[in-house]
């Protein structure tokens, strides 16, 4: 069974990221230079994917779509089950290859691709919140169908 209260937490916390990444994230990529605001960047970019990767989680655990040994089998284990999109399993799994970046290989981070990442990033985290909630409506309308 789906937890829906917690998944729309950790929505709410995803957009809390969102918000806060719209405040600061600059305009130019020579603003973006200043230390604070790429750290700023990198941080909220990191913590709103990992957020992304909690829900997916969630729902592999909660479906019991069973166990995956790397995350990209999560995205296609939920797009399997259509809770997302196949262009979506395409767009979190860029994302997670930035967050492995961010995460793993700092001394390595292109601040160009990063900075283009966030500026996209809106964008493709509030396309992610739109499936999810698409899915939880699809099977709270298939839950109530067979209580019927």
């Amino acid at each position: 069974m789906v937890d829906r209260d917690r998944i729309l937490a950790k929505l709410d916390q995803l957009e809390g990221y969102l918000e806060e990444l719209r405040q600061v994230l600059p305009e130019t990529f020579g603003e973006y230079q200043k230390v604070e605001k790429k750290r700023a960047c990198e941080r909220l970019m990191q913590i709103a994917i990992e957020a992304t990767i909690d829900v997916c989680h969630m729902f592999v655990r909660a479906m019991r779509l069973g166990l995956q040994s790397e995350e990209d089998e999560v995205f296609e284990k939920i797009s399997q089950a259509e809770v997302v999109s196949p262009q979506m399993v395409a767009t979190l799994k860029r994302m997670k290859g930035l967050y492995n970046i961010l995460v793993r290989e700092y001394s390595r981070v292109d601040d160009r691709i990063v900075y283009e990442q966030a500026h996209k990033g809106i964008q493709d985290f509030a396309r992610f919140k739109e499936e999810i909630l698409a899915a939880l409506a699809r099977i709270e309308a298939k839950n109530s169908a067979s209580e019927a």
